[in-house]
């Protein structure tokens, strides 16, 4: 025989237990609400004191739960900063790249401008200085140590002028056209320049080697004058080189010369200041001559 589709709980003891706990719970519920309404309207004070120990009874459960709160949240947060660390390194990494990009320009830029700042300091004098030209070539392939100026004859600039930079003497123009001109590099073989040790004034002949490097011959006899590290500048004999313009520095010292490295270094030079010589009414030099 089949059950019966509907069954009340007078079939069951434990459902009857139940239903009656649920009657009572729900009766002292509304029994307690009563008189909370009471107490909040006839006594305040005693309300606000059963409401703090009520507050006081449930703070341990409260902060248990948003303890919990809060380390869900968290532990989302440290996931998801987990899975963008990829994308924020590649950005990081880019925006570094770039900054050092900008770092290396603005050096760059700095030094331009500092030694402007010195090679400018030395026009000050118009009646010795032609023009301020830029160096735009070079005769690196050649046996010659040439250099193209920027600057010609319609700037004033003609053969026999020495040139300098911020740094010392760079060499004299051998030849000028009319919007261009050409100077001979201390550094060349067939140049001779008279200088003197500023360190003890004594005079000699700074002859270009053809290397990058100077020989340093003393005009007078005995034993070698010079020193390593010793600065030797311009005399003014001759009349074509003022006096007083550095030349080079002295890296080594043998008996009887010395070997010498030029200040205005070559393969730094930009720009290139152009003198007038120390006695205009000089003729000009004879032209180098010219190599392969």
């Amino acid at each position: 025989m089949a059950p019966p589709r509907l069954r009340r709980p007078g079939f069951s003891r434990r459902a009857q237990y139940g239903l009656f706990a649920a009657y009572v719970i729900a009766v002292a519920g509304i029994v307690v609400a009563l008189l909370l309404l009471v107490a909040a309207r006839f006594d305040p004070q005693g309300f606000s004191a059963l409401r703090a120990t009520a507050n006081d009874l449930a703070a341990p459960a409260t902060s248990a739960g948003r303890g919990l709160v809060d380390g869900a949240t968290t532990i989302g947060e440290e996931i998801g900063a987990y899975w963008r660390a990829g994308t924020q390194n590649a950005e990081l990494r880019r925006e570094i790249e770039a900054s050092r990009a900008k770092l290396v320009e603005a050096r760059a830029i700095d030094f331009e401008n500092r030694r402007l700042k010195r090679l400018l300091n030395l026009v000050g004098d118009k009646r010795e200085t032609v023009a301020v030209v830029r160096v735009i070539g070079s005769s690196a392939s050649s046996t010659r140590r040439l250099v193209t100026l920027s600057a010609g004859r319609t700037a004033g600039v003609e053969p026999g002028q020495p040139i300098r930079s911020a740094e010392g003497l760079i060499g004299r123009v051998v030849e000028a056209g009319q919007i261009s001109s050409r100077a001979l590099l201390i550094t060349d073989g067939s140049s001779v320049v008279p200088v003197q040790i500023i360190r003890s004034g004594v005079a000699a002949l700074a002859t270009g080697q053809g290397d990058g490097s100077i020989e340093l011959r003393s005009l007078i006899a005995g034993a070698s004058p010079f020193r390593r590290g010793d600065v030797v500048m311009t005399t003014g004999a001759g009349g074509i080189y003022p006096a007083g313009i550095p030349v080079a520095v002295v890296t080594k010292v043998t008996r009887d010369a010395a070997r010498a490295m030029p200040l205005a270094d070559p393969a730094r030079l930009d720009f290139a200041m152009v003198l007038r010589p120390l006695q205009s009414d000089l003729p000009p030099p004879p032209p180098a001559p010219t190599g392969p």
